[in-house]
């Protein structure tokens, strides 16, 4: 059967190009190996059901091991109104997931299931259940969020650490390692009260030991699917050279990275003159595409944003606004980001992937355009014989727009305003043919570097605050050495003055071998 890049459910090696996970299997089968109990948290279409399928399938071929997988997902609420309801809930999935690789165990369970009506009864069970196998017991459980919010889970769980606590004891011998799958950490679930104002954090799982395993994939985990590719399909491609661009879209995120490869081997390739050769541009056409669909993961994305005031304004103030927050992992707002996707961890705090970043920012820009007049906007007015943008051009229309729509305004605004006007402004220009990246830099101008990708041409624009003669020299030094690493000899320079004698000013600027056109606004 002819492999695909897979961007839904579990990927299966037999029919899917996967990414080379084996280094993180190493890492989670030697917890495993230890005894220990622990949650793999990470966000949707992280590869939490294809690790743990992979686990089970080395578990199963084990000597030493015998693997038990359950998924709690669509399992019918009645199962969870009882502490009875649930352990025979779990004995019978216990019976199903050992009916073919251990019959005897779910022989023996068929014959317990009638006298399971509590959790002690449920603990006595496990126990004679280890006693059965010579092997140790491995127990599995993936979409573990859907039993989150039930009293009677968290009571499972109880159970299962008091027995671990007491696992040395004969009577209370029970599993030797578990592994649970979901999108939060057992320490952040709640449970329903019967007053559904109510709710309690709890943390029956303190037992467990953090998970941390780098679930993301880097580019030497990217080239071997690519290259596994190349083979099959008889492709070329600079395959180190794609997979360093597909992880700088990405950071890695596993579903990220499959979808631009699937756009590219099933969309883009078959239009090409030459349908046997992979390119950059293949890659940033691909990112364009992923941008305007509309997908699962996309559409949770956002839903978490407007689900949350707290995290949508976070995350505002980091795209928008610009602003440089210290990552803390004991900021709620900010774990419920890290547990969404949304951010990661970089000494600041930082969107996951330049895809969300991008996603994110059209979408708030897209809100603001209301504001700004379109016949500012219109994409088409700016775009060259070449096929990319009169930046300059764009760049006195926004200093046209500024001075008749907010010609009087002080610095706070600025501060607070000025770039998150342009970003909306920007937005209907690039019109889906390109896409901004923006790299905050620290300073007292507030510098903001945008990296504008519009078809094949990119262009460089810095965004600052005025605070004299002496900062803009620096300024102009910092921009030209920017300019440098991405090998462009032409730049752009915004800057917001609230200088009352400030003149609406436009400049062209040589600067250390650079061309630098500038306007005060």
């Amino acid at each position: 059967m002819k492999k695909e890049f897979n961007i839904a459910g579990t990927c299966y090696p037999a029919l899917h190009y996967m990414m080379d996970n084996s280094a993180k299997l190493e890492k989670v089968m030697t917890l495993i190996e230890g005894g220990k109990y622990f949650t793999i948290n990470r966000p949707r279409q992280y590869g939490k059901t294809t690790i743990l399928h992979a686990i089970n399938h080395v578990l199963l071929n084990s000597t030493e091991f015998l693997p038990i997988a359950l998924n709690f997902q669509g399992i019918d609420d009645k199962w969870h109104q009882s502490d009875e309801s649930f352990a025979q809930m779990f004995v019978r999935q216990l019976i199903k997931a050992t009916q073919y690789h251990a019959p005897h165990l779910s022989d023996f369970l068929k014959n317990r299931l009638l006298s399971i009506e509590d959790m002690d009864s449920l603990s006595d069970t496990i126990t004679e259940l280890v006693y059965q196998e010579t092997k140790k017991l491995v127990l599995l459980i993936d979409e573990v969020d859907a039993s989150a919010n039930y009293l009677p889970f968290l009571k499972f769980l109880g159970m299962l650490r008091n027995k671990y606590l007491d696992r040395v004891s004969r009577q209370n011998y029970t599993f030797h390692s578990i592994v649970l799958a979901g999108v939060h950490d057992i320490k952040s679930f709640k449970y329903k009260l019967r007053n559904p104002q109510e709710a309690h954090y709890n943390s029956p799982w303190n037992i467990a030991v953090e998970f941390e395993v780098d679930m993301s994939f880097h580019p030497q985990e990217i080239i071997p699917m690519l290259q596994s590719y190349c083979l099959a399909e008889n492709v070329k491609m600079d395959v180190p050279q794609i997979a360093e661009r597909l992880y700088y879209h990405t950071s890695g995120y596993p579903f990220l990275v499959s979808k631009l490869c699937k756009n590219i081997a099933e969309k883009i390739l078959p239009e090409k003159d030459n349908p046997t050769q992979w390119s950059l541009n293949d890659v940033e056409t691909s990112v364009r595409m992923l941008l305007k669909e509309n997908n699962t993961n996309f559409d949770s994305l956002i839903k978490n944003l407007e689900n949350h005031a707290d995290l949508y304004d976070l995350v505002k103030r980091i795209i928008m606004e610009g602003e440089t927050i210290p990552f803390n992992q004991y900021n709620p707002v900010i774990y419920q980001g890290v547990l969404y996707g949304i951010f990661k961890q970089n000494g600041q705090l930082k969107m996951h992937n330049r895809l969300y970043e991008q996603l994110v920012y059209d979408y708030m820009a897209s809100r603001m355009l209301t504001n700004i007049r379109q016949y500012f906007n219109y994409g088409g007015h700016f775009v060259t014989e070449e096929k990319g943008l009169d930046m300059k051009a764009v760049l006195l229309k926004f200093q046209q727009f500024m001075k008749e729509e907010y010609s009087k305004q002080d610095k706070s605004f600025y501060e607070r305003q000025g770039r998150v006007i342009f970003l909306a402004f920007l937005n209907p220009i690039l019109n889906g043919y390109g896409y901004a990246f923006r790299e905050v830099q620290a300073s007292l101008e507030k510098r903001l570097d945008v990296v504008i990708t519009y078809l094949q041409h990119r262009y460089i624009i810095e965004l600052k605050l005025w605070y004299g003669g002496e900062y803009h020299e620096k300024g102009l030094n910092q921009l030209a050495d920017y300019l440098t690493i991405h090998g462009l000899e032409k730049g752009f320079l915004i800057i917001f003055d609230d200088r009352q004698e400030k003149t609406w000013a436009n400049q062209d600027i040589q600067h250390q071998g650079k061309e630098i056109f500038a306007v005060w606004v």
